[in-house]
C-alpha cells in the first residue's frame, strides 16, 4: 500500500472551499472509484483552519501513476489554481517490519 499525505494551504477559507467543491462536483467520488484507490479522505486540522489534509491511499505506485494520467487530475489542478492553494506532499510505503509491530496496538 502507498499513502500520500497532502497539506493544502490557503487563505480566507479557500482550502475548505476547494474541498467542498471537490466533494460537490463528484470528483472525490470518481477518484474513490478508480482501480487501485484504497481511500481518499479530507481532514481539517484542529489548530489550523487555513489547511486541509488529504490522506490518499493506493494499492501501489502503478495505481497512483494511472490516477495521475486521468482527466480528473486536470480538474483538480484547475481547482488548486482557482483557490490559490499551496501544497506540502509526503508519500509513505507500507512496511511489514516485525520490529515495528510490537508498538502497534490493534
Amino acid at each position: 500500500m502507498l499513502t500520500v499525505i497532502i497539506k493544502y494551504h490557503g487563505q480566507n477559507g479557500k482550502a475548505k472551499k476547494f474541498t467542498e467543491e471537490m466533494l460537490s462536483t463528484g470528483l472525490v467520488d470518481k477518484i474513490r472509484q478508480e482501480e487501485g484507490n484504497l481511500g481518499y479522505n479530507y481532514y481539517l486540522p484542529i489548530d489550523d483552519k487555513e489547511t486541509i489534509l488529504l490522506i490518499d491511499s493506493w494499492l501501489n505506485q502503478e495505481a497512483l501513476d494511472k490516477h495521475h494520467q486521468l482527466a480528473v487530475m486536470k480538474e483538480i489542478a484547475f481547482l488548486r489554481e482557482k483557490y490559490d492553494l499551496h501544497m506540502e506532499v509526503v508519500k509513505y510505503q507500507e512496511t511489514k517490519d516485525e520490529k515495528d509491530l510490537k508498538y502497534i496496538r490493534k
